[in-house]
C-alpha cells in the first residue's frame, strides 16, 4: 500500500470519528423526552459503529472479512440517516445541525458503497 492510499484510510478513520463525536454532541442537545432519548440511543449506537467497523475493516483477516465490515459501515451510516430523519418529528428547531449530520451520513454511505464496488 502506498503512502497516499494509507493516509486515505486514516483520513476516513478520522472522518468517521468526527462524525461519531458530532452525533454525540447532537444527542446531548436533544430534548429530554422519552422519544428523543430512545432515538438518541439508537443514533449513538449506529454512528459509533460506523467508525469502529471501519477500523476493523482496516485490520481485516482477509477480503471476505474486509467486505463484510465495509457493508456494516454502509448499513450503519444508512441507519443514522433513518434516526436523524425521525428525530425531526416534533423538533423542527434541530434543522440545521440535523441536516449537516444527515448529509454526512449520506456521504459516508456513498463512500462505503464505492469501496464495496471497488472491492468486489
Amino acid at each position: 500500500m502506498t503512502q497516499n492510499q494509507n493516509s486515505k484510510h486514516y483520513d476516513l478513520e478520522e472522518r468517521t470519528l468526527q462524525f461519531a463525536k458530532s452525533i454525540l454532541g447532537f444527542c446531548m442537545g436533544l430534548p429530554k423526552t422519552l422519544i428523543c432519548e430512545e432515538i438518541g440511543r439508537q443514533l449513538i449506537r449506529a454512528a459509533t459503529s460506523v467508525g469502529a467497523n471501519y477500523i476493523e475493516a482496516n485490520e481485516a483477516l482477509g477480503k471476505k472479512d474486509f467486505v463484510m465490515r465495509i457493508k456494516i459501515c454502509r448499513k450503519e451510516a444508512k441507519e443514522c440517516g433513518y434516526w436523524l430523519k425521525l428525530v425531526e418529528v416534533g423538533h423542527p428547531d434541530l434543522g440545521k445541525e440535523r441536516e449537516i449530520l444527515l448529509r454526512e451520513s449520506t456521504e459516508l454511505m456513498k463512500i462505503f458503497g464505492s469501496i464495496l464496488t471497488k472491492s468486489q
